[in-house]
């Protein structure tokens, strides 16, 4: 038990540092909160039908905001890790290589979650999409479970493509292919919340999907990661 608190705490450190570091210099946030809201808005005059957006378009155009936004916060997640070689040194201290994992991937949940702070109100507003409370909310819910999946995912190849000469280009390789199945879970999921009448059973399917998905890779990551940051 004490084991796992301190993980736990380890990992909240790391996150905590990230996060402190990325408020001073905004670089990463500012380039995904843009790129995010460039792809809403491109995509809403791109799907127009007369002077109205098509609002069956939403989900779509949602999910593809958020992969293309998070893969950029991604592709910069351990350049401060690998410049002067600082992660090294992380390797060096007493934490526990899952706390080093977990902490990295809490801190790209988290900044992919402010920028669909910003994703999320321009897809309702450009796409004329109608919300309610109760939307919002399972929105919220759906939107954190499909970001936590790809920071999970994200994370872990990152990492191991970190020291890679053209690691840009090949995350995006190796990346949307293991990632499909959060952004199409995670689109359908929102096409059932935003029909007329929600489509409960849709939603709880893709939903179902969202949690074994992150389940699995969860696991699945903390048990690689040593191994790949290793390598």
């Amino acid at each position: 038990m004490s084991g796992g608190r301190s993980i736990a705490a380890d990992a909240l450190t790391i996150a905590k540092k990230d996060l402190m570091v990325e408020l001073r210099t905004k670089e990463i946030l500012l380039t995904m909160g843009f790129f995010g809201f460039l792809s809403v808005l491109v995509l809403a005059f791109a799907f127009r039908r007369g002077d109205a957006p098509l609002a069956p378009v939403a989900a779509g155009s949602l999910w593809v905001a958020i992969a293309f936004s998070g893969t950029v916060g991604l592709s910069r997640a351990f350049d401060r890790e690998r410049e002067g070689d600082s992660i090294r040194a992380l390797l060096l201290t007493p934490i526990a290589r899952p706390a080093i994992y977990l902490g990295k991937a809490a801190g790209i949940a988290l900044f992919m979650g402010i920028t669909e702070v910003v994703i999320l109100p321009a897809v309702l507003l450009f796409f004329s999409v109608p919300i309610d409370l109760e939307r919002i909310s399972a929105l919220a819910g759906l939107t954190a479970l499909g970001t936590l999946g790809y920071a999970i995912v994200g994370t872990l190849l990152a990492a191991s493509l970190m020291r890679a000469s053209s690691r840009d280009v090949l995350l995006s390789v190796v990346l949307f292919p293991v990632i499909v199945p959060v952004i199409i879970a995670g689109a359908m999921g929102t096409n059932a919340l935003l029909e007329p009448a929600i489509a409960w059973p849709d939603l709880t399917l893709w939903t179902r999907v969202l949690i074994a998905f992150d389940a699995v890779f969860l696991v699945a990551s903390l048990w690689i990661f040593e191994a790949l940051i290793l390598d």
